[in-house]
């Protein structure tokens, strides 16, 4: 969410940094603005008469008592009753309008980025040399299928398109991933928590993934309303709403946290001819990055979260790019994202394997998520980063391709072989 002082203080500005996301919310800041007036003056007004209302409730006994006539007090008493109740009908009407619109407002992108779209990503460094082959390459399907790594057919049979199972090399391939990712974290100083897979709607608010996207996810069926969970599509959403509603203390921060899940996403749209296989599915495995930092400690986390996730894909020997992403290719909740891109030979280009994004103080507000300055004692929104450190379901596909041999086996990066046992070649 974002600060109304902002918006109240230079609505022109707002609206200009919107349209480098190319999206025009000028009719929306414009109904901000004025509700925000309007619901100003209505509680002023409702505040004046809850004073009224409590000095004429003092003075009756003591009227009483010196043998005084109360009807007309009794009669604007009565009238301060029914404009309060018709006021708190309207209040609630206008806070209503005024907090769906402000929900529904985007994070600001950050100044630096560029305006537009994808097409003004911008890669600001590269990692590795292109992999080359004195041989025809094969895929990562028919790679992963030849091995027996993953079984293509019986996931479809299981669940339909876009799931797959992992099978022996192949899931103890996945597993070894996960567990060189978050020995990696923890080395860092990082606490692991393991979060529950069905949250509940205030999570994807304050993660700023609701109202707009709810439809978005895979929402279970329930008896009540109020008992209806959606299945994360990230860890990010749970862990941004670990310290939801709650102040930490200036001493408290940062906090960083990991955390590995399946995450499932409803993918609208039909697929990519050349996105076959696990480059894109309903479910998958990633470890996540979090961290709540103070506002001036924010810059740094972010570099410190981009940093991690290019030395995991470095530690496996990959070619890959990090890209500065435009401010329209950010997440409605970003103010700025890099992603670290992998090459995927058979796709002859490269694909996102992290995404690192830093909130600043929009999922707090969001969240109502503040720490308490030890000097002021005063309190202030924390800011919120998050990152893929990492998503396996392109990484997989990346590492047979990029490791393949002629003769169709695949070499172990050698960070991984103390999970597999010492094996150093997949082979049939």
């Amino acid at each position: 969410m974002i600060d109304i002082k902002l918006i109240r203080e230079n609505p022109e500005e707002i609206k200009a940094r919107y349209l480098k996301r190319e999206i025009d919310c000028s009719a929306s800041v414009d109904r901000i603005l004025e509700l925000d007036t309007l619901r100003r003056d209505m509680i002023f007004k409702t505040e004046n008469c809850r004073a009224e209302q409590k000095k004429l409730s003092k003075q009756i006994p003591m009227m009483k008592k010196s043998g005084e006539d109360t009807t007309e007090v009794f009669a604007r008493m009565n009238e301060l009753k029914d404009a309060l109740k018709a006021d708190d009908v309207k209040l609630r009407e206008v806070e209503s309008e005024y907090n769906e619109l402000m929900l529904g407002l985007p994070n600001l992108p950050d100044e630096d980025l560029l305006g537009g779209g994808k097409e003004n990503n911008v890669p600001i460094r590269y990692f590795g040399e292109p992999h080359k082959f004195d041989f025809e390459p094969k895929n990562h399907v028919d790679l992963c299928t030849d091995l027996g790594l993953i079984d293509y057919p019986r996931g479809a049979k299981l669940s339909g398109n876009g799931f797959w199972i992992y099978r022996g090399m192949g899931a103890r391939l996945e597993w070894a991933l996960l567990n060189y990712f978050i020995d990696t974290h923890l080395a860092d100083g990082y606490e692991l928590v393991l979060v529950p897979h069905m949250l509940g709607y205030e999570c994807g608010l304050t993660a700023g993934q609701f109202p707009k996207f709810k439809d978005d996810v895979y929402w279970l069926d329930t008896a009540e309303d109020a008992q209806r969970r959606f299945m994360l599509p990230t860890a990010e959403t749970a862990l941004v709403s670990l310290h939801r509603d709650e102040v930490l203390s200036e001493s408290d921060l940062p906090r960083k946290y990991i955390s590995y899940t399946p995450c499932f996403r409803r993918e609208a749209g039909s697929y990519r001819a050349d996105e076959r296989g696990m480059v894109r599915g309903h479910q998958f495995n990633k470890v996540e990055m979090v961290q709540y930092t103070k506002p001036e400690d924010s810059d740094a986390a972010f570099e410190e979260l981009v940093g991690k996730a290019e030395r995991l894909v470095s530690g496996l020997g990959f070619h890959f790019r990090t890209v500065k992403l435009a401010a329209g290719d950010c997440s409605a909740s970003m103010a700025r994202t890099y992603d670290v891109e992998i090459q995927i030979p058979s796709m002859d280009g490269y694909k996102e394997v992290s995404s690192v994004s830093n909130a600043r103080d929009y999922q707090a507000r969001r969240g109502n998520m503040r720490f308490r300055r030890q000097e002021t004692g005063k309190t202030e929104f924390v800011h919120t980063l998050n990152g893929s450190g990492l998503a396996t379901s392109r990484i997989l596909p990346a590492l047979v391709e990029q490791n393949q041999q002629k003769d169709g086996s695949v070499v172990v990066p050698e960070v991984l072989r103390k999970y597999l046992g010492g094996i150093e070649v997949i082979s049939k």
